[in-house]
């Protein structure tokens, strides 16, 4: 089963929640993201997230100064993280039930960033679909059923 830290994108880009939505606005534009990570402003603070719908819908549509505005009034906080070893069919399943698009990948510290984008381009699932019952027995190998299963 493929995992996400074989398809998360590494190379993430953080701002502070202090940063203006101007500053994160340049910043995406500059780097061609739809995200930003949201750094925390403690070692025990939750990491954030600040997306291109957020800054839409709570910053154009009101026509607010995006000036005045800072990260940390629109972002999401604390945001669902992935963990790297788990498997791409999953994180497919999270962001379907949660309606989310993109997760920070996070064990102990922020690996990564992926997405609905990196799933669909980099994993096999649309050519090698598995059924919930295959998926259930790569992660539960010593199951009774998985047992059974590969006999």
């Amino acid at each position: 089963m493929i995992k996400t830290e074989d398809i998360m994108t590494t190379e993430v880009v953080t701002i502070r929640g202090s940063a203006t939505v101007a500053e994160a606005v340049a910043l995406m534009k500059e780097r061609h993201l739809r995200s930003l990570i949201v750094e925390p402003r403690t070692e025990n603070d939750p990491y954030g997230m600040i997306t291109e719908t957020d800054i839409v819908y709570k910053v154009g549509a009101y026509g607010k100064d995006s000036k005045q505005v800072r990260v940390y009034e629109i972002m999401t906080k604390p945001c669902i993280v992935v963990n790297p070893e788990l498997g791409v069919e999953y994180v497919a399943r999270l962001f379907a039930n949660t309606g989310i698009r993109r997760a920070p990948v996070i064990k102990d510290k922020l690996l990564g960033i992926i997405s609905i984008t990196d799933i669909l381009r980099k994993s096999d699932f649309v050519e090698n679909p598995k059924s919930y019952f295959e998926m259930y027995c790569q992660e539960f190998p010593d199951a009774l059923e998985a047992r059974i299963y590969e006999d």
